[in-house]
Protein backbone atom coordinates (compact mmCIF):
# COMPACT_ATOMS: atom_id res chain seq x y z
CA UNK A 1 0.00 0.00 0.00
CA UNK A 2 1.33 3.43 -0.90
CA UNK A 3 1.84 5.88 1.81
CA UNK A 4 -0.81 8.52 0.45
CA UNK A 5 -3.02 5.62 1.13
CA UNK A 6 -1.75 4.55 4.25
CA UNK A 7 -1.84 7.39 6.21
CA UNK A 8 -5.36 7.69 5.04
CA UNK A 9 -6.42 4.43 6.57
CA UNK A 10 -8.88 4.53 9.62
CA UNK A 11 -6.62 1.67 11.04
CA UNK A 12 -3.27 3.49 10.69
CA UNK A 13 -4.52 6.76 11.76
CA UNK A 14 -6.17 5.04 15.17
CA UNK A 15 -2.43 3.56 15.73
CA UNK A 16 -0.84 6.69 15.28
CA UNK A 17 -3.71 8.10 17.88
CA UNK A 18 -2.81 4.63 20.07
CA UNK A 19 1.05 5.73 20.04
CA UNK A 20 0.63 8.95 20.73
CA UNK A 21 -1.50 8.60 23.85
CA UNK A 22 0.72 5.89 25.52
CA UNK A 23 3.77 8.60 24.60
CA UNK A 24 1.69 11.70 25.95
CA UNK A 25 0.01 9.53 29.02
CA UNK A 26 4.02 8.40 29.79
CA UNK A 27 5.78 11.45 29.39
CA UNK A 28 3.46 14.11 30.88
CA UNK A 29 1.28 12.24 32.73
CA UNK A 30 -1.15 15.22 34.00
CA UNK A 31 -1.58 16.16 30.31
CA UNK A 32 -2.49 12.91 29.30
CA UNK A 33 -4.76 12.62 32.29
CA UNK A 34 -6.85 15.55 31.34
CA UNK A 35 -7.42 14.24 27.64
CA UNK A 36 -9.49 11.65 29.17
CA UNK A 37 -13.15 14.54 27.71
CA UNK A 38 -11.69 13.45 24.36
CA UNK A 39 -12.35 9.22 24.67
CA UNK A 40 -15.15 10.22 26.53
CA UNK A 41 -16.36 12.55 23.80
CA UNK A 42 -16.23 10.18 21.48
CA UNK A 43 -17.68 7.17 22.70
CA UNK A 44 -20.73 9.45 24.07
CA UNK A 45 -21.26 10.73 20.71
CA UNK A 46 -21.18 7.13 19.39
CA UNK A 47 -23.85 5.99 21.90
CA UNK A 48 -25.75 8.55 21.59
CA UNK A 49 -26.51 6.34 17.67
CA UNK A 50 -26.40 3.21 19.05
CA UNK A 51 -30.47 3.04 19.97
CA UNK A 52 -31.71 4.25 17.06
CA UNK A 53 -29.48 2.32 14.99
CA UNK A 54 -30.07 -1.31 16.46
CA UNK A 55 -33.79 -0.54 16.79
CA UNK A 56 -33.59 0.23 12.56
CA UNK A 57 -31.37 -2.33 12.16
CA UNK A 58 -33.36 -5.07 13.76
CA UNK A 59 -36.84 -4.03 12.59
CA UNK A 60 -35.73 -4.04 9.03
CA UNK A 61 -34.01 -7.21 9.63
CA UNK A 62 -37.29 -9.11 10.93
CA UNK A 63 -39.55 -7.44 7.92
CA UNK A 64 -37.41 -8.51 5.59
CA UNK A 65 -37.37 -11.95 6.44
CA UNK A 66 -41.09 -11.90 6.39
CA UNK A 67 -41.03 -15.76 8.45
CA UNK A 68 -42.53 -15.66 12.42
CA UNK A 69 -40.65 -19.28 12.64
CA UNK A 70 -37.48 -18.51 10.52
CA UNK A 71 -37.17 -15.07 13.19
CA UNK A 72 -38.19 -17.20 16.32
CA UNK A 73 -35.82 -19.77 15.04
CA UNK A 74 -33.03 -17.72 14.65
CA UNK A 75 -33.43 -15.96 17.67
CA UNK A 76 -33.58 -19.57 19.32
CA UNK A 77 -30.58 -20.64 17.88
CA UNK A 78 -28.49 -17.72 18.56
CA UNK A 79 -29.21 -17.41 22.28
CA UNK A 80 -28.16 -20.87 22.81
CA UNK A 81 -25.08 -20.37 21.24
CA UNK A 82 -24.29 -16.91 23.38
CA UNK A 83 -25.05 -19.13 26.23
CA UNK A 84 -22.81 -21.62 25.49
CA UNK A 85 -19.97 -19.68 24.78
CA UNK A 86 -20.88 -17.48 27.62
CA UNK A 87 -20.42 -20.88 29.80
CA UNK A 88 -17.07 -21.75 28.14
CA UNK A 89 -16.21 -18.37 28.42
CA UNK A 90 -16.76 -18.47 32.42
CA UNK A 91 -14.88 -21.81 32.49
CA UNK A 92 -11.78 -20.14 30.98
CA UNK A 93 -11.97 -17.27 33.50
CA UNK A 94 -11.99 -20.33 36.10
CA UNK A 95 -9.53 -22.85 34.91
CA UNK A 96 -6.81 -20.17 33.78
CA UNK A 97 -7.23 -18.20 37.54
CA UNK A 98 -7.36 -21.59 39.60
CA UNK A 99 -4.25 -22.42 37.37
CA UNK A 100 -2.00 -19.57 37.43
CA UNK A 101 -3.14 -18.52 41.31
CA UNK A 102 -2.38 -14.54 40.47
CA UNK A 103 -3.81 -13.48 44.08
CA UNK A 104 -2.31 -16.09 46.58
CA UNK A 105 0.07 -14.87 48.71
CA UNK A 106 -1.03 -11.43 49.03
CA UNK A 107 -2.80 -12.09 52.61
CA UNK A 108 -5.10 -9.11 52.37
CA UNK A 109 -7.38 -8.72 55.40
CA UNK A 110 -11.22 -7.90 54.21
CA UNK A 111 -11.45 -5.34 56.82
CA UNK A 112 -8.52 -3.04 55.48
CA UNK A 113 -10.44 -2.57 52.33
CA UNK A 114 -12.22 0.66 51.27
CA UNK A 115 -16.00 -0.09 50.98
CA UNK A 116 -16.40 3.08 49.35
CA UNK A 117 -15.18 1.88 45.93
CA UNK A 118 -17.95 -0.12 45.75
CA UNK A 119 -20.09 1.77 46.57
CA UNK A 120 -19.50 4.26 43.83
CA UNK A 121 -20.79 1.83 41.32
CA UNK A 122 -23.53 -0.26 43.86
CA UNK A 123 -26.16 2.33 41.80
CA UNK A 124 -24.54 1.38 38.21
CA UNK A 125 -25.50 -2.62 39.14
CA UNK A 126 -27.04 -4.62 37.24
CA UNK A 127 -30.36 -5.65 38.68
CA UNK A 128 -30.78 -8.34 40.88
CA UNK A 129 -32.35 -11.34 40.40
CA UNK A 130 -34.02 -12.87 37.40
CA UNK A 131 -37.41 -11.19 37.92
CA UNK A 132 -35.99 -7.71 38.43
CA UNK A 133 -33.65 -8.09 35.10
CA UNK A 134 -36.83 -9.33 32.85
CA UNK A 135 -38.80 -6.13 34.48
CA UNK A 136 -35.85 -3.81 33.59
CA UNK A 137 -35.51 -5.17 29.76
CA UNK A 138 -39.71 -3.51 29.85
CA UNK A 139 -39.16 0.31 28.91
CA UNK A 140 -41.65 2.38 31.25
CA UNK A 141 -42.77 3.90 27.38
CA UNK A 142 -41.97 3.77 23.91
CA UNK A 143 -39.31 6.73 23.74
CA UNK A 144 -38.29 5.63 27.10
CA UNK A 145 -36.44 3.09 25.99
CA UNK A 146 -34.28 5.75 23.58
CA UNK A 147 -34.12 8.32 26.17
CA UNK A 148 -32.33 5.88 28.75
CA UNK A 149 -29.83 4.64 25.22
CA UNK A 150 -29.87 1.04 26.85
CA UNK A 151 -29.46 -1.78 24.33
CA UNK A 152 -32.08 -4.30 26.16
CA UNK A 153 -35.33 -2.08 26.20
CA UNK A 154 -34.19 -1.16 22.27
CA UNK A 155 -34.17 -4.49 21.53
CA UNK A 156 -37.45 -5.88 22.78
CA UNK A 157 -39.26 -2.93 20.99
CA UNK A 158 -37.62 -3.04 17.93
CA UNK A 159 -38.72 -6.97 17.49
CA UNK A 160 -42.15 -6.25 19.12
CA UNK A 161 -42.54 -3.69 16.05
CA UNK A 162 -40.96 -5.35 13.49
CA UNK A 163 -43.52 -8.23 14.51
CA UNK A 164 -46.19 -5.55 14.45
CA UNK A 165 -45.09 -4.17 10.90
CA UNK A 166 -45.03 -7.75 9.55
CA UNK A 167 -48.36 -8.61 10.78
CA UNK A 168 -50.45 -5.18 9.04
CA UNK A 169 -48.32 -6.11 5.57
CA UNK A 170 -49.21 -2.39 3.18
CA UNK A 171 -50.66 -0.59 5.95
CA UNK A 172 -46.96 -0.61 7.78
CA UNK A 173 -45.36 0.49 4.16
CA UNK A 174 -44.94 4.03 4.93
CA UNK A 175 -43.46 3.34 8.28
CA UNK A 176 -40.89 0.93 6.93
CA UNK A 177 -39.97 3.47 4.06
CA UNK A 178 -39.57 6.00 7.06
CA UNK A 179 -37.29 3.52 8.94
CA UNK A 180 -35.43 2.52 5.91
CA UNK A 181 -35.03 6.17 4.98
CA UNK A 182 -33.95 6.81 8.91
CA UNK A 183 -31.66 4.12 8.60
CA UNK A 184 -29.56 5.92 5.66
CA UNK A 185 -29.25 8.67 8.00
CA UNK A 186 -27.84 6.79 10.42
CA UNK A 187 -25.20 5.01 8.60
CA UNK A 188 -24.16 8.16 6.66
CA UNK A 189 -24.05 10.06 10.01
CA UNK A 190 -21.83 7.02 11.93
CA UNK A 191 -19.45 8.09 8.70
CA UNK A 192 -18.60 11.65 9.94
CA UNK A 193 -18.19 10.32 13.62
CA UNK A 194 -16.04 7.72 12.39
CA UNK A 195 -13.68 10.44 11.46
CA UNK A 196 -12.61 11.12 14.69
CA UNK A 197 -11.92 7.69 16.11
CA UNK A 198 -8.30 8.49 16.30
CA UNK A 199 -8.74 11.08 18.65
CA UNK A 200 -11.05 9.06 20.84
CA UNK A 201 -8.35 6.49 20.59
CA UNK A 202 -5.60 8.98 21.61
CA UNK A 203 -7.99 10.82 24.44
CA UNK A 204 -8.48 7.54 25.78
CA UNK A 205 -5.07 5.55 25.89
CA UNK A 206 -3.71 9.22 27.08
CA UNK A 207 -5.70 9.08 30.11
CA UNK A 208 -5.41 5.53 31.10
CA UNK A 209 -1.65 5.58 30.74
CA UNK A 210 -1.56 9.15 32.67
CA UNK A 211 -3.57 8.56 35.60
CA UNK A 212 -2.86 4.76 36.74
CA UNK A 213 0.35 4.88 34.82
CA UNK A 214 2.42 2.36 33.21
CA UNK A 215 3.95 1.37 36.59
CA UNK A 216 0.68 0.63 38.23
CA UNK A 217 0.99 -2.88 36.13
CA UNK A 218 3.36 -4.03 38.01
CA UNK A 219 2.00 -4.59 40.98
CA UNK A 220 -0.77 -6.76 40.16
CA UNK A 221 0.70 -7.83 36.61
CA UNK A 222 0.36 -11.29 37.30
CA UNK A 223 -3.23 -10.73 37.60
CA UNK A 224 -3.55 -9.14 33.99
CA UNK A 225 -1.45 -11.58 32.55
CA UNK A 226 -3.67 -14.28 33.79
CA UNK A 227 -6.51 -12.54 31.93
CA UNK A 228 -4.95 -11.55 29.31
CA UNK A 229 -3.69 -15.86 29.01
CA UNK A 230 -7.68 -16.40 29.54
CA UNK A 231 -9.15 -14.06 27.12
CA UNK A 232 -6.14 -15.43 24.49
CA UNK A 233 -7.07 -18.83 25.07
CA UNK A 234 -10.92 -18.48 24.61
CA UNK A 235 -10.21 -16.62 21.38
CA UNK A 236 -7.70 -18.73 19.45
CA UNK A 237 -8.89 -22.34 20.94
CA UNK A 238 -12.58 -21.56 21.56
CA UNK A 239 -13.63 -19.35 18.90
CA UNK A 240 -10.86 -20.88 16.39
CA UNK A 241 -11.93 -24.23 16.93
CA UNK A 242 -15.70 -22.61 16.24
CA UNK A 243 -14.77 -21.20 13.17
CA UNK A 244 -12.68 -23.76 11.67
CA UNK A 245 -15.73 -26.32 12.34
CA UNK A 246 -17.55 -24.24 10.00
CA UNK A 247 -15.03 -23.93 7.43
CA UNK A 248 -13.65 -20.32 7.96
CA UNK A 249 -10.30 -19.10 9.41
CA UNK A 250 -10.45 -17.53 12.73
CA UNK A 251 -7.39 -15.18 11.69
CA UNK A 252 -8.60 -14.43 8.41
CA UNK A 253 -11.53 -13.15 9.83
CA UNK A 254 -9.56 -10.61 12.15
CA UNK A 255 -7.75 -9.50 9.85
CA UNK A 256 -10.77 -8.51 7.32
CA UNK A 257 -11.90 -6.64 10.71
CA UNK A 258 -8.73 -5.25 11.51
CA UNK A 259 -9.70 -1.53 11.66
CA UNK A 260 -13.01 -2.72 14.04
CA UNK A 261 -10.25 -4.38 16.31
CA UNK A 262 -8.28 -1.25 16.95
CA UNK A 263 -10.73 1.18 16.99
CA UNK A 264 -12.35 -1.39 20.01
CA UNK A 265 -9.16 -1.66 21.65
CA UNK A 266 -8.56 2.37 21.55
CA UNK A 267 -11.44 3.03 23.17
CA UNK A 268 -12.22 -0.09 25.17
CA UNK A 269 -15.59 -0.41 24.06
CA UNK A 270 -17.23 -2.67 21.41
CA UNK A 271 -20.60 0.42 20.92
CA UNK A 272 -18.32 2.47 18.27
CA UNK A 273 -17.93 -0.22 15.64
CA UNK A 274 -21.52 -1.44 15.84
CA UNK A 275 -22.79 -0.17 12.61
CA UNK A 276 -19.34 -1.03 10.54
CA UNK A 277 -19.45 -5.04 11.76
CA UNK A 278 -22.77 -4.69 10.80
CA UNK A 279 -21.51 -3.29 7.31
CA UNK A 280 -18.43 -5.79 6.50
CA UNK A 281 -20.69 -8.90 8.03
CA UNK A 282 -23.36 -8.12 4.74
CA UNK A 283 -20.19 -7.88 2.63
CA UNK A 284 -18.83 -11.23 4.24
CA UNK A 285 -21.70 -12.78 2.25
CA UNK A 286 -24.42 -13.32 5.64
CA UNK A 287 -27.86 -12.28 5.12
CA UNK A 288 -29.18 -8.92 5.96
CA UNK A 289 -31.91 -10.01 8.42
CA UNK A 290 -29.89 -12.70 10.26
CA UNK A 291 -26.98 -10.50 10.70
CA UNK A 292 -29.41 -7.60 11.82
CA UNK A 293 -30.67 -9.82 14.20
CA UNK A 294 -27.69 -12.06 15.66
CA UNK A 295 -25.13 -8.64 16.12
CA UNK A 296 -27.14 -6.35 18.10
CA UNK A 297 -28.47 -9.54 20.36
CA UNK A 298 -25.06 -10.80 21.07
CA UNK A 299 -24.17 -7.15 22.07
CA UNK A 300 -26.27 -7.41 24.95
CA UNK A 301 -26.12 -11.84 25.34
CA UNK A 302 -22.42 -12.21 24.14
CA UNK A 303 -20.41 -10.52 26.73
CA UNK A 304 -17.94 -13.01 26.81
CA UNK A 305 -14.64 -11.07 27.61
CA UNK A 306 -16.75 -9.56 30.57
CA UNK A 307 -17.70 -13.44 31.60
CA UNK A 308 -14.02 -14.51 31.84
CA UNK A 309 -13.17 -10.69 33.66
CA UNK A 310 -16.08 -12.00 36.16
CA UNK A 311 -15.05 -15.72 37.12
CA UNK A 312 -11.16 -14.49 37.07
CA UNK A 313 -11.46 -11.62 39.25
CA UNK A 314 -13.95 -13.02 41.93
CA UNK A 315 -11.94 -16.12 42.32
CA UNK A 316 -8.56 -13.42 42.18
CA UNK A 317 -10.54 -11.97 45.23
CA UNK A 318 -10.92 -15.08 46.94
CA UNK A 319 -7.33 -16.06 46.66
CA UNK A 320 -5.64 -12.35 47.88
CA UNK A 321 -7.81 -12.23 50.81
CA UNK A 322 -7.40 -16.29 51.43
CA UNK A 323 -11.22 -17.15 51.30
CA UNK A 324 -11.70 -20.83 50.43
CA UNK A 325 -14.66 -21.51 48.18
CA UNK A 326 -16.27 -24.56 48.24
CA UNK A 327 -17.35 -26.69 45.01
CA UNK A 328 -21.04 -25.55 45.93
CA UNK A 329 -20.40 -22.04 46.44
CA UNK A 330 -18.05 -21.39 43.01
CA UNK A 331 -20.94 -23.46 41.06
CA UNK A 332 -23.22 -21.44 42.59
CA UNK A 333 -21.50 -18.16 41.46
CA UNK A 334 -21.40 -19.29 38.38
CA UNK A 335 -25.59 -19.81 37.60
CA UNK A 336 -25.28 -16.46 39.64
CA UNK A 337 -22.54 -14.78 36.56
CA UNK A 338 -24.88 -16.00 33.88
CA UNK A 339 -27.41 -13.66 34.70
CA UNK A 340 -24.97 -10.45 35.71
CA UNK A 341 -23.24 -10.90 32.89
CA UNK A 342 -25.81 -10.14 30.26
CA UNK A 343 -27.32 -6.91 29.08
CA UNK A 344 -24.58 -4.92 30.78
CA UNK A 345 -23.85 -2.07 27.87
CA UNK A 346 -20.30 -2.93 25.67
CA UNK A 347 -18.47 0.05 27.14
CA UNK A 348 -15.70 1.06 28.86
CA UNK A 349 -16.01 -0.09 32.93
CA UNK A 350 -19.71 -2.20 32.36
CA UNK A 351 -17.31 -5.68 33.26
CA UNK A 352 -16.53 -3.83 36.93
CA UNK A 353 -19.97 -2.73 37.30
CA UNK A 354 -21.09 -6.21 36.60
CA UNK A 355 -18.35 -7.65 39.04
CA UNK A 356 -20.02 -5.72 42.05
CA UNK A 357 -23.37 -6.73 41.32
CA UNK A 358 -21.98 -10.14 41.25
CA UNK A 359 -19.92 -9.60 44.59
CA UNK A 360 -23.27 -7.43 45.70
CA UNK A 361 -25.35 -10.60 46.09
CA UNK A 362 -22.16 -13.06 47.20
CA UNK A 363 -21.69 -13.43 51.21
CA UNK A 364 -19.14 -15.28 50.93
CA UNK A 365 -17.18 -12.74 49.02
CA UNK A 366 -16.39 -9.04 49.91
CA UNK A 367 -17.51 -6.55 47.65
CA UNK A 368 -15.13 -4.16 49.17
CA UNK A 369 -12.64 -6.79 47.26
CA UNK A 370 -13.00 -4.52 43.91
CA UNK A 371 -11.00 -1.83 45.26
CA UNK A 372 -7.63 -4.23 45.05
CA UNK A 373 -9.08 -3.87 41.13
CA UNK A 374 -9.68 -0.57 40.65
CA UNK A 375 -6.35 0.75 39.62
CA UNK A 376 -5.68 -1.84 36.80
CA UNK A 377 -9.26 -2.55 35.77
CA UNK A 378 -8.92 0.01 32.79
CA UNK A 379 -5.96 -2.13 31.30
CA UNK A 380 -7.98 -5.12 31.29
CA UNK A 381 -11.09 -3.50 29.86
CA UNK A 382 -9.55 -3.76 26.35
CA UNK A 383 -9.07 -7.45 26.25
CA UNK A 384 -12.53 -7.68 27.75
CA UNK A 385 -13.92 -5.43 25.14
CA UNK A 386 -12.10 -7.31 22.20
CA UNK A 387 -12.80 -10.58 23.63
CA UNK A 388 -16.38 -9.60 23.24
CA UNK A 389 -15.95 -8.17 19.67
CA UNK A 390 -14.90 -10.85 18.29
CA UNK A 391 -16.75 -13.14 19.49
CA UNK A 392 -19.61 -11.99 18.19
CA UNK A 393 -18.03 -11.41 15.02
CA UNK A 394 -17.81 -15.31 14.66
CA UNK A 395 -21.54 -16.30 16.62
CA UNK A 396 -22.89 -13.90 13.46
CA UNK A 397 -21.24 -15.70 10.81
CA UNK A 398 -21.40 -19.06 12.41
CA UNK A 399 -25.46 -18.60 13.00
CA UNK A 400 -25.59 -17.23 9.28
CA UNK A 401 -24.59 -20.39 8.45
CA UNK A 402 -26.84 -22.38 10.49
CA UNK A 403 -29.86 -20.68 9.01
CA UNK A 404 -28.28 -21.24 5.26
CA UNK A 405 -28.18 -17.70 5.22
CA UNK A 406 -24.28 -17.14 4.13
CA UNK A 407 -23.08 -17.70 0.83
CA UNK A 408 -20.01 -19.52 1.28
CA UNK A 409 -17.69 -18.69 -2.08
CA UNK A 410 -18.68 -14.66 -1.15
CA UNK A 411 -17.19 -15.42 2.79
CA UNK A 412 -14.01 -17.21 1.17
CA UNK A 413 -13.65 -14.69 -1.18
CA UNK A 414 -13.63 -11.70 1.05
CA UNK A 415 -11.15 -13.15 3.77
CA UNK A 416 -8.78 -14.08 0.94
CA UNK A 417 -8.70 -10.80 -1.16
CA UNK A 418 -6.53 -7.73 -0.93
CA UNK A 419 -9.05 -5.73 1.85
CA UNK A 420 -7.78 -2.04 0.49
CA UNK A 421 -11.34 -1.15 -1.81
CA UNK A 422 -13.19 -1.94 1.04
CA UNK A 423 -10.96 -0.15 3.24
CA UNK A 424 -10.59 2.91 1.32
CA UNK A 425 -14.51 3.05 0.77
CA UNK A 426 -15.57 2.87 4.18
CA UNK A 427 -12.75 5.64 5.18
CA UNK A 428 -14.15 7.72 2.15
CA UNK A 429 -17.81 7.47 4.11
CA UNK A 430 -19.27 5.19 1.30
CA UNK A 431 -20.86 3.00 3.78
CA UNK A 432 -22.61 -0.29 2.97
CA UNK A 433 -25.79 -0.03 4.50
CA UNK A 434 -25.97 -3.34 6.18
CA UNK A 435 -29.66 -2.91 6.88
CA UNK A 436 -30.14 -2.41 2.91
CA UNK A 437 -27.74 -3.79 1.04
CA UNK A 438 -26.74 -0.61 -1.06
CA UNK A 439 -24.05 1.65 -1.73
CA UNK A 440 -24.35 5.09 -0.74
CA UNK A 441 -21.82 7.75 -0.45
CA UNK A 442 -21.99 9.88 2.86
CA UNK A 443 -21.03 13.18 1.32
CA UNK A 444 -21.16 14.55 -1.90
CA UNK A 445 -17.25 15.90 -2.63
CA UNK A 446 -16.50 19.05 -4.37
CA UNK A 447 -15.65 18.18 -7.96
Amino acid sequence: MKFSKLYRALYFQVLVGLALGIAVGHFWPEVGASLKVLGDGFVKLVKMMIAPVVFCTIVLGITSLNDGKEIGKTLVKSMALFYVLTILALITGLVTVFAMQPGAGMNIDPATLDPSVAKRFTNEAMPKGFVEFVLHIIPGSFFGAFAEGEVLPVLLLAVLSGFGLSRIGVAGKAALDAIDAFSHMLFATFGFIMKLAPIGAFGAMAFTVGRYGIKSIGSLGHLILTFYVACGFFVVVVLGVLARLHGFSLFKLLRYFKEELLIVLGTSSTEPVLPRVLVKLEKLGCKKGIVGLVLPTGYSFNLDGTAIYLTLASIFIAQACNIHLSAGQIIAMLGLMLLTSKGAAGVTGSGFVALVATLTVMPDLPVAGVAILVGVDRFMSEARALTSIISNCVASVVVAIWENACDRAVLASELNVNFEKTEQALDEGRLVDATLGVTEPAAVKPA
